[in-house]
């Protein structure tokens, strides 16, 4: 569909990432979590439930190259609030895309696929990201490198399923009736996953909070 990606010279030696066996089903919920909320957790869980993964990694980016940092709260900070957000031994918290030196999903990705090649993966993101899929450095890799379960979001499910990328995409979408069957497919694969909605979000969250609640390092 297109070509593959150039994995940058990171230094993987010192890049840990949470345990996981060959033959299990991790899924990969990326954000930067500023500050992580309800919704999050709905949708970690409803992934885990209804794609039969074994794990959710909760990964934790530095920054989202589209969107300005001003405002981002510390690193050490995010991960401690996601902490009360990710509940349960499946729920793994991971902040290794920092230490692998990249903010841009396809190269984390492609990284995965390299350091576990026996695990089966799947990415997990909002129906808002989907609208904006295409902005994405290297977003057809991206489809190409793991399959994709996206989450609906409150305002969101037409305008991702009618966006640029959720159209040039549209002949590998699955029925959610075959969401179990997601994590064993060759991507690229995807499908979009209708679950308990909320309104939260953490942009909302931001500007309601006090400055010292939210937004100190």
């Amino acid at each position: 569909m297109t070509r593959k990606i150039s994995l940058q010279s990171f230094g993987s030696l010192r890049v840990r990432t949470p345990l996981c066996l060959p033959g299990q089903r991790v899924g990969i919920m990326g954000g930067s979590f500023n500050p992580p909320h309800a919704g999050h957790q709905i949708a970690a869980e409803a992934a885990m439930r209804r794609l039969g993964l074994d794990q959710v990694w909760w990964l934790i980016t530095p920054g989202n190259p589209l969107k300005s940092h001003d405002g981002l709260s510390s690193f050490s900070r995010r991960m401690a609030l996601v902490r009360s957000f990710a509940r349960g031994p499946h729920m793994k918290i991971t902040g290794f895309e920092r230490d692998l030196g990249t903010r841009y999903t396809a190269a984390t990705l492609a990284f995965l696929k390299r350091r576990h090649p026996g695990v089966r993966f799947v990415w997990i993101m909002g129906a808002d990201n989907l609208a904006s899929f295409d902005r994405w450095q290297h977003w057809r890799s991206i489809a190409e490198t793991m399959p994709i379960a996206v989450v609906d979001r409150p305002g969101w499910r037409l305008r991702g399923l009618s966006s640029k990328a959720a159209l040039a995409l549209s002949r590998w979408r699955l029925p959610e009736s075959e969401a179990r069957s997601l994590a064993a497919r060759e991507p690229p694969a995807w499908l979009l996953l209708t679950i308990r909605l909320s309104d939260l979000s953490s942009t909302a969250l931001r500007n309601a909070a006090a400055p010292a609640d939210v937004l100190a390092p």
